[in-house]
């Protein structure tokens, strides 16, 4: 027979595995077990001791054994005997019954009669039991072998067991105790003034921009003392970040179907309905195991008898173990109909962490469906700190503070001294691109004056930016930054200039709309979806002191909102990535603007409405669809207008209007179609640079001479005849190293002296040809 240690191989999953075995699990195995010992000693017995005992019938009464008391002394009818002679002992009295079979008659009696005549039932009852119990181990084990199941089981329990070892599950719940032991935030180390100021910011925040209240609470995150709780080394952050990626991914895998929980469900319905079979017919069959069996075998020829009276020694036995058989049954049965209505009676396939959501810091932590859910109500069967350990795992708060551990540990202060860079403004920069966060050495740069933040997601100012005193400009290109209560106080006060870039009009963030004291705005980004477009940007109207808006999108029309912030705006830009730009009417009620910059808007002709502008000093039409400018003449009216920028056009000449610009002192016809230059245009004689370049231009008239303040003159790539041609691009021609005009370039009245035609030694002007 098989030993019962080899069986227990059906019995026994793998030891990592018993954490998804819920007690009833456990107890059907531990029954399983004993349904087997039963199976074992059962047909151990059978194999090792007589099946059955058989003796020659010699009162055989219609084909059966007559057991009637038979007295010898009284005479009575004689019934009878057709295969043997009794020979009574007058003197001695009855003597025993003498069979003339000898021990190989007795054993081929007993087989057949073993074979032809024990019920079916008492013949194979230990390997019926042996045979239920390999059924029922399979159905509780079949999930482990099955390998669409096995498989996500085994990565969850390797991934549990790592998570609930990991120090940073330690530290994370640390963390929480420590948060709740101390009702005292951590930015409290900040002085008093400044959390007067947060408080106060908050409340005004909540007051003028209410989609910013509307978002606060996700928004705001506590700032953690790390002092408290203890430091990870950088493997351990390594693990615990690797660890984030691995739940992640199975997460999404896992929750993708439900076959570990169809698959259970389908294994204990096997089970209730295997438990209903068995009941049935053993209580059924199990009067059929007796002592005495009646064997009537047509053996005749062979043995002299055809009636015999057999013993079966193992039936008592055997019904002792059937009925012990069939308890066992009974509460199995029991406790699988308990794992049905567990399974039924409330949805499996979500798991909620409110409880842990409530008890700790991580209120952020998601709850999971299908299979993943099912686990984890597996896990809570076994131990509920399982569950809770691995929540700090799911937890985005929990991941952010560990990348920001992992920051600091990585790019320390020197490393990021190294990195500070002077800007065209001269001043000092620091540029963090990709990174997983804002290391917390960052703000102990005081003499930082610009951050620019590019490519780091879900990133969270925290109250420490406080300590950059320095800080004027913030750079946030694709990076939705969250800001908390305290952080948002220090840049309302401080922060001057701020740039974002976007993708999603989404990444732009609400706190924008109360930094009060801002002065310059750059957004850069899609525009176009006109259900939430507004929406993003109405916020424009709480920057009061806004003087500099820059948008490069790709407006249809300019929004209500910047015409409402152009009262007191002073240089507006619009750069509209080639679509054209219809409505312009709005620009009238910008009355302080000083620059304007219409930048790729598709104008096929110059807006009636900038007219209306009299303080303006700048414009700029850069790569537009202008063909002519006939319009200038109206230029006349805006008496301040100093800088004219209409290169990049399709302009094939220039209007003799031109010349009642008397002011202007910059003027860019660059990369236009132009092939003559009007006389008209001399008569702005305060002109001290114009770029002719990139035209189609073939002589210089004279009267270029009538321009004593020109310095920069730029006419290369145009078809201008003579020395120009050999002129060299980026200063003076050879003819004029000595002060004087070059040959081909006509003198202007008065013989070129000093302070009549070109200043400065004469000729002074800066020639480009």
């Amino acid at each position: 027979m098989i030993p019962v240690t080899e069986l227990r191989y059906f019995a026994d999953t793998q030891p990592a595995y018993r954490i998804l075995k819920p007690w009833w699990d456990v107890f059907t195995d531990y029954i399983s077990i004993v349904m087997l010992m039963i199976a074992v000693f059962g047909g151990t017995l059978q194999v090792t001791q007589d099946k059955m005992i058989c003796l020659p019938c010699k009162w055989v009464t219609k084909d059966s054994c007559n057991d009637s008391f038979r007295s010898w002394a009284a005479p009575s009818p004689e019934p009878t005997y057709p295969n043997s002679t009794i020979l009574p002992a007058p003197d001695a009295g009855p003597t025993g019954i003498k069979y003339d079979l000898d021990r190989h008659q007795y054993n081929y009696v007993d087989a057949v009669c073993y074979e032809n005549r024990l019920h079916w039932f008492a013949k194979y009852f230990p390997y019926l039991v042996l045979l239920h119990t390999l059924i029922f181990l399979a159905c509780s084990n079949f999930w482990f072998k099955f390998p669409r199941t096995s498989s996500k089981l085994e990565h969850f329990v390797s991934i549990l067991l790592k998570c609930f070892d990991s120090p940073w599950t330690t530290r994370a719940l640390s963390e929480t105790v420590v948060e709740e032991s101390d009702p005292k935030p951590a930015f409290s180390k900040m002085n008093g003034s400044m959390d007067k100021k947060s408080s106060t910011v908050s409340e005004d925040v909540e007051a003028t921009v209410p989609m910013l209240q509307r978002t606060k609470s996700r928004i705001e995150q506590g700032i953690v003392d790390r002092s408290e709780t203890g430091v990870l080394d950088k493997k351990e952050g390594e693990q615990a970040k690797a660890l984030f990626e691995k739940v992640k991914k199975f997460r999404t895998h896992v929750e993708e179907g439900d076959i570990v929980y169809r698959l259970y469900m389908r294994q204990t319905i096997i089970k209730v309905i295997k438990f209903a079979l068995i009941i049935c017919y053993t209580v059924y069959y199990v009067h059929n195991i007796k002592f005495d069996v009646d064997c009537t075998v047509d053996i005749e020829s062979l043995t002299g008898y055809r009636t015999y009276r057999c013993a079966h020694p193992l039936a008592t036995l055997f019904k002792i173990l059937a009925s012990f058989y069939i308890s066992l049954v009974i509460f199995y049965g029991l406790v699988c109909m308990y794992t049905l209505w567990w399974m039924l009676r409330r949805s499996l396939k979500k798991y909620s962490f409110e409880s842990i959501r409530e008890e700790s810091s991580y209120s952020d932590i998601p709850d999971v469906k299908n299979d993943f859910a099912f686990m984890l109500h597996l896990i809570d069967q076994y131990d509920p700190l399982y569950s809770k350990r691995f929540a700090v795992f799911l937890s985005e708060v929990s991941e952010n503070k560990l990348r920001q551990l992992n920051l600091n540990n990585e790019w320390t202060l020197d490393k990021l001294r190294q990195r500070l860079t002077k800007n065209a403004q001269d001043k000092l920069e620091l540029h963090l691109f990709m990174l997983s966060g804002i290391p917390d050495t960052v703000f102990d740069l005081a003499e930082l004056e610009v951050l620019k933040l590019e490519l780091i997601p879900d990133v969270t100012i925290p109250p420490s930016i406080a300590q950059l005193t320095g800080l004027r400009e913030l750079w946030l290109y694709h990076t939705a930054a969250k800001i908390e209560a305290p952080a948002l106080a220090f840049l309302r006060e401080n922060l001057r200039a701020l740039h974002i870039k976007f993708t999603d009009i989404k990444e732009i963030p609400l706190w924008i709309y109360s930094l009060k004291t801002l002065e310059e705005l750059h957004l850069t980004g899609n525009l176009s979806a006109e259900n939430n477009r507004y929406i993003v940007i109405d916020g424009l109207r709480e920057l009061k002191r806004l003087k500099v808006l820059r948008l490069k999108s790709n407006l249809s029309k300019l929004p209500q909102v910047v015409t409402d912030v152009g009262v007191h705006l002073q240089k507006l830009s619009i750069n509209n990535e080639g679509t054209k730009l219809i409505v312009l009417n709005s620009l009238k009620k910008m009355v302080n603007l000083t620059e304007l910059e219409l930048i790729r808007c598709d104008l096929e002709r110059i807006p009636h409405s900038i007219f209306s502008l009299h303080n303006l000093q700048e414009i700029d039409l850069k790569d537009n669809n202008l063909k002519t400018i006939e319009e200038i003449i109206s230029f006349q009216h805006l008496h301040r207008l100093t800088c004219l920028k209409l290169w990049y056009n399709h302009i094939a000449y220039i209007p003799i209007q031109i010349g009642n610009l008397t002011n202007l002192e910059r003027l860019y016809l660059n990369r236009n179609k132009i092939e003559k230059i009007p006389t008209q245009l001399f008569y702005c004689r305060k002109l001290r640079h114009l770029d002719l370049s990139h035209n189609n231009l073939t002589f210089l008239p004279a009267d270029v001479g009538l321009l004593q303040n020109l310095q920069n003159l730029a006419v290369t790539a145009n078809r201008v005849s003579g020395p120009a041609a050999g002129a060299h691009a980026g200063g003076r021609p050879p003819e004029a190293r000595d002060g004087s005009p070059p040959p081909w370039l006509p003198r202007p009245p008065g013989g070129g002296v000093r302070g009549e035609g070109f200043p400065h030694q004469g000729w002074g002007a800066h020639v480009c040809c």
